[in-house]
């Protein structure tokens, strides 16, 4: 019995391993989303309109957000790999590699949010007072021609942050996040309020405070990178030139590019999910977006554990230890689904007292309490379908990847919700129930994948 709860568990220093990698990621993604809350809570002390314009935009902004983060995924599963192997080129490479691509979907990004920026919100607006359109419409733009400029910087520094988390350093992001966060919460606070003589900018300094929340941590995890290239060899001509080995393009560019669409067609499918939702009307709006801001906040344990299964897999594939990878993976699985599960319950108990702090209706705080409750007891399904998708990424299986996370959401669970909102007269509660419980055959599907052991391969054997 020992042996089989060890095999699961691991041992303390196993323990100890993975939470040196796992809790400073968990503590700069939970404070992000806890000031991203306050950011919510400020922004709804505005008004519901005012709260459902900014929501409307950051629906919209995480489809180049998660595009972008599939781009540095797909060249970090190499990263990951060339840092077991102490291949030191192979990463100097891959982080070009991850300039440029960065490059390319942030400008696609701001150009599409220049060009149809209007066009978009406009399909989350449904309702028959021509007030709430307009004012939800205004706000909505206000905040987005300022906002969407912070994608830049949250480009760019996604490229320093994603590469020191592979080569194993996970506290100089984490101290980069604290300090931004502080940022972001002060200047919205003056920002927005109009303290200490400003003008009172509402959304617009939400907007602001947010560009420069990034800019700081962008200086930060730079600075320190290139003040630290004594530590790390990767670093000596890293921006001298943006050459990149042929063959090694060649393969992590077929790695990328189906990480790029999954995410992207995910984003899409989350975006086009609370579309669905949106038909509801503007209340429904207001409590997806009052359930998920603090969902954000629970879902930081797992988020966390599947990045360490990303780095600690993924340096054990990159070293040719196939049996440890394994045996790893099952443990930081375990970790991640029992902790959702504690941090679940916690959420459960948050449920009736979260809405109260919104300036809304006492519709939209029902709403959102029911709402929350259903994401509580899915947390710990959540967290495996989220060890799986890692897993199967740590090995390169990026097109099994793909069809697993992106194309699943794309053809089931987005499909499942516009059938039901177009179709049936069913409230928002059950809509958004049956589309949550979708995801636990996404899970069963993950967790046999993942037992067959198809993801266990090594990517870099000579290719730097």
């Amino acid at each position: 019995m020992n042996s089989t709860v060890k095999s699961y568990l691991g041992n303390r220093s196993f323990l100890k391993k993975f939470l040196m990698i796992a809790m400073p990621i968990a503590i700069q993604n939970g404070i992000t989303n806890f000031v991203n809350m306050l950011d919510n809570l400020m922004v709804g002390q505005l008004g519901t309109h005012q709260m459902n314009g900014v929501s409307i935009v950051n629906q919209i902004n995480l489809i180049p957000y998660l595009a972008l983060f599939g781009a540095m995924a797909g060249a970090g599963i190499f990263t990951a790999q060339f840092y077991g192997n102490g291949d030191e080129k192979g990463i100097k490479y891959t982080f070009r590699f991850k300039l440029c691509i960065g490059a390319v979907v942030v400008t696609g990004a701001i150009l599409t949010l220049v060009s149809f920026g209007s066009n978009l919100i406009n399909l989350f607006i449904h309702s028959e007072n021509v007030s709430d359109v307009g004012l939800t419409m205004q706000y909505g733009m206000d905040y987005m021609r300022v906002v969407m400029w912070s994608i830049i910087p949250f480009g760019v520094c996604q490229v320093y942050v994603s590469t020191l988390r592979e080569v194993g350093q996970t506290v100089v992001p984490m101290k980069a996040g604290l300090v931004a966060v502080v940022v972001n919460v002060v200047l919205n606070w003056l920002l927005i309020f109009g303290k200490f003589g400003l003008p009172a900018m509402g959304v617009k300094g939400a907007a602001l405070a947010t560009i420069c929340a990034r800019v700081t941590e962008l200086a930060i995890v730079a600075v320190w990178l290139h003040i630290h290239s004594h530590r790390y060899a990767f670093v000596k001509g890293l921006l001298g030139s943006l050459y990149i080995p042929g063959n090694l393009l060649g393969r992590v560019i077929l790695k990328c590019i189906p990480l790029i669409i999954n995410e992207s067609l995910w984003a899409f499918g989350i975006t086009a999910l609370n579309q669905s939702y949106s038909t509801r009307g503007l209340d429904a709006v207001a409590g997806v977006n009052i359930c998920s801001t603090l969902s954000n906040v629970f879902c930081v344990f797992f988020i966390a554990a599947g990045d360490a299964i990303a780095i600690m897999v993924g340096q054990l594939l990159g070293a040719g230890k196939k049996e440890e990878a394994r045996s790893t993976d099952r443990i930081l699985c375990t970790y991640s689904v029992l902790g959702s599960a504690m941090m679940g319950a916690i959420m459960a108990i948050c449920a009736p007292f979260f809405p109260l702090f919104y300036n809304t209706t006492d519709h939209v705080r029902h709403l959102a309490t029911v709402m929350l409750l259903i994401a509580a007891f899915m947390l710990p399904i959540t967290a495996l379908t989220n060890a799986a998708y890692f897993t199967l990424r740590s090995g390169g299986n990026t097109f099994i990847t793909f069809i697993f996370d992106g194309f699943y959401m794309l053809c089931v669970v987005v499909p499942l919700a516009f059938l039901l909102t177009r179709f049936t007269a069913l409230p928002i509660i059950p809509v958004y129930m049956l589309c949550q419980i979708s995801e636990g055959v996404k899970a069963v599907i993950g967790f046999v994948m993942v037992r067959k052991g198809i993801w266990v391969n090594n990517i870099v054997e000579n290719v730097s």
